[in-house]
C-alpha cells in the first residue's frame, strides 16, 4: 500500500511586471522553491526602465514577494482561508484497469438532467473482476443482470440489487442503490478470448467463441455449454489454430503513372490496377526530389485513381508507391432470425496480394444441437432485424432469403454457387459392400458430384506408399444427362420413375496392383462406407427452388 504526502500552505505570491522594457536590459526569470531553475513554462518578466520610480536595486528588475499577511505587517490580518490540503502524486501516468468497470450518473429525459459525464468520487462507482482471468472484452445486459465476458471467464453481476447472506449461509436478493451488485462467475473455465465480435444473442441464449480453448460456447439458463463438441470439435480446433489474435501488416506496391493537385490525387499504372485498395489505407509516395510523402487514401475512382489526404507534389512517376493497412483475423458471430441459427464466420486474413483470404462460415441450430450448413460468403458483419437476416460486405447491406420473384438463390455478394449436401452411407459398418445405385427424392436438378469409398490402408514398407479409393463418375442431373442416339432419347445420369430419381454407379477408379478389371469396366464401387456429395446443376431452373428430401443407395455384400 503506497502513501501520498499532503502539504499545506496559506501563502500567496504578489508579483509586479512593468511593460516599458528597454531593449538593452536582460529579462529576468524568478526561481521558486520546489521548481527547477528558470522553468521553460514559467513567464519571463521584462526589465524596468531606468527612470521608473518603482525600480529597486539590482539593475531595476521586477520584484516578487511571497507573503501571507496584508501589507506585510507583523500582526496584520492574514489573507488565508485556512489550511488548504493538496496531494502531490509521485506519478501522473494514466492507469488502465482492463478488469474494472466504472459508471456515471444517469440521463433523465423527463427532467432533462444529464449526468452521463458525472463521475462522483464520493460514491462507489467502480467494480472489478478477478484480473487473473484477463481483460473485460464484452458486456451484455439481459433483464436485470449484467453478463461480463473476460478473456478466460464469464460472470454475472446483479444490477440495482445485491445478495445478502444470513449466518447460516443462505442468500436472498434485496434492492439497493448500488448500481452493480455482487459478481458471480459461471461454472466452467471458459471466456471470449480476444474476439468479442463473435458474440450474438437471441431470447435468453448467448453465443460466443473461445479461441484459447478451441470452443464455441452457448450461455443459457443452464449455464455454459460447449456446442462445438456436437460433432465439430476437430474442425474448430484446426480452424481456430489459424486465427492470429494480433494485428497483421498488409503491404503491397503499385506503379505510379501520374498525379494532379487540388484535389490531391495519384494515378496508378492501368496495367497494375489493384482490387486491394481501400479508403483509409496508408500510402508512401516516392518523390522526384526529397523524401517520400505519406498520405491516406480518401477516395478511389476506377480502382486506379486515388484521392489523398496530402498533396503528393511531384511524385516519381515510374516508381512504386507502397500501400499499407493493418488487418486482423476475425471470429465473427451473429444470429440468423430466419432459420433460428447462430452463424459464425472464421476469417483468416492474408498478409499479401498473392495468398487469398480463407474463411469458413457455418451455422448451429439449437433444435437439433448440431451444425447444419456451410455457406459460401465472408461477411464483414451479420445481424437480424425483426424477421429478416442481413449481412454487410464492402460497405453494402445484403438481405438474405429474399423471396421476391426472379431472385437467384445460392448467390452471395453477386457470386452464384451450387448448393450441395455431403453425407456418408455407412450401413453395416463392419461389412465390405458393393454400392450399385444411387437414388433420391426431391426436385429435378440434382446431380451426384462425387461418390467415394473409404481409403484402403497401405504397407509402410512399400515403396509406393499409396492409398486407394473406389470412386464413381459424375452422375448427371435429369436434364443434363439427356442425349439422343438414332432419334431415341437416353439418359446418362438420373432417370425418373414415379417421381423418384435413380441412376447406376459407374466406377471411375484407377488400377490397383494386380487388378485386371477396373474403372468403367466394373459396376459400382466397393468399400466399408461411401462419402457422397450431391449438388445442384447449372442449367435446370438456375436460381430456382430445388428440394431434396432423401438419398439412398442399393448395395450387396462383397464376395471377396
Amino acid at each position: 500500500m503506497s502513501s501520498i504526502k499532503i502539504k499545506y500552505f496559506n501563502s500567496f505570491v504578489l508579483k509586479k511586471n512593468v511593460n516599458n522594457v528597454t531593449s538593452g536590459n536582460a529579462a529576468y526569470q524568478p526561481v521558486f522553491s520546489g521548481l527547477p531553475s528558470n522553468p521553460a513554462s514559467y513567464p519571463t518578466f521584462g526589465a524596468n526602465s531606468s527612470n521608473d520610480i518603482n525600480v529597486i536595486g539590482d539593475g531595476g528588475r521586477n520584484w516578487i514577494i511571497e507573503e501571507a499577511r496584508i501589507r506585510g505587517g507583523y500582526n496584520n490580518t492574514s489573507t488565508s482561508y485556512g489550511p488548504k490540503a493538496y496531494l502531490v502524486e509521485n506519478s501522473n501516468e494514466q492507469s488502465v484497469r482492463t478488469n474494472a468497470l466504472i459508471y456515471s450518473g444517469v440521463y433523465n429525459s423527463r427532467t432533462d438532467i444529464n449526468e452521463t459525464n458525472v463521475f462522483s468520487v464520493g460514491e462507489e462507482i467502480t467494480k472489478a473482476v478477478d484480473p487473473n482471468y484477463g481483460s473485460i472484452q464484452k458486456l451484455h445486459t439481459l433483464d436485470s443482470n449484467l453478463a461480463i465476458f473476460q478473456e478466460n471467464k464469464v460472470s454475472s453481476a446483479l444490477i440495482d440489487k445485491d445478495a445478502i447472506y444470513s449466518a447460516e449461509g443462505t442468500g436472498s436478493v434485496t434492492s439497493t442503490n448500488l448500481v452493480i451488485g455482487q459478481i458471480t462467475p459461471y461454472v466452467g473455465e471458459y471466456g471470449i478470448s480476444n474476439n468479442p465480435e463473435s458474440f450474438a444473442y437471441h431470447g435468453y441464449r448467448r453465443y460466443f467463441t473461445d479461441k484459447y480453448r478451441n470452443a464455441v460456447m452457448r450461455l443459457s439458463r443452464d449455464g455454459l455449454t460447449e456446442i462445438s463438441q456436437y460433432g465439430m470439435s476437430t474442425f474448430f480446433r484446426e480452424e481456430f489454430a489459424k486465427i492470429n489474435s494480433n494485428f497483421k501488416e498488409f503491404t503491397f506496391t503499385a506503379l505510379i503513372a501520374g498525379s494532379g493537385a487540388n484535389p490531391a490525387k495519384l494515378t496508378l499504372n492501368p496495367s497494375n490496377v489493384l482490387t486491394n485498395l481501400e479508403k483509409g489505407m496508408l500510402v508512401s509516395i516516392p518523390q522526384t526530389s526529397g523524401s517520400p510523402v505519406s498520405a491516406t487514401i480518401t477516395g478511389i475512382v476506377n480502382a486506379n485513381i486515388l484521392y489523398l489526404s496530402n498533396d503528393p507534389g511531384t511524385p516519381d512517376v515510374g516508381q512504386n508507391a507502397t500501400f499499407t493497412k493493418f488487418i486482423k483475423d476475425r471470429l465473427l458471430g451473429g444470429w440468423d432470425i430466419h432459420n433460428k441459427n447462430y452463424v459464425v464466420s472464421i476469417q483468416d486474413k492474408s498478409e499479401d496480394t498473392v495468398t487469398p483470404d480463407t474463411y469458413s462460415t457455418l451455422s448451429f441450430e439449437d433444435d437439433i444441437n448440431g451444425w447444419t450448413s456451410f455457406f459460401t460468403y465472408e461477411p464483414n458483419f451479420v445481424g437480424s432485424l425483426k424477421s429478416k437476416y442481413y449481412s454487410f460486405y464492402d460497405g453494402e447491406i445484403y438481405e438474405h432469403y429474399d423471396q421476391t420473384p426472379g431472385h437467384i438463390r445460392s448467390t452471395f455478394y453477386g457470386v452464384t454457387s451450387n448448393s450441395s449436401v455431403e453425407f456418408i452411407f455407412n450401413a453395416n459398418p463392419s461389412i465390405i459392400k458393393n454400392f450399385k445405385t444411387v437414388n433420391y427424392e426431391g426436385s429435378n436438378g440434382w446431380q451426384v458430384e462425387s461418390f467415394l469409398s473409404d481409403a484402403e490402408g497401405f504397407d509402410l514398407q512399400s515403396n509406393a506408399q499409396q492409398q486407394y479409393n473406389d470412386s464413381a463418375k459424375l452422375v448427371r442431373s435429369y436434364e443434363e444427362g439427356l442425349y439422343n442416339e438414332g432419334g431415341v432419347p437416353y439418359r446418362a445420369g438420373f432417370n425418373r420413375k414415379e417421381n423418384k430419381y435413380f441412376a447406376n454407379l459407374i466406377n471411375n477408379s484407377v488400377a490397383r496392383p494386380g487388378e485386371v478389371f477396373f474403372g468403367d469396366a466394373t459396376t459400382g464401387i466397393k468399400g466399408y462406407l461411401a462419402t457422397v456429395k450431391v449438388s445442384t446443376d447449372a442449367t435446370t431452373d438456375p436460381g430456382g427452388t430445388k428440394e431434396l428430401f432423401a438419398v439412398s443407395t442399393e448395395f450387396v455384400v462383397s464376395s471377396r
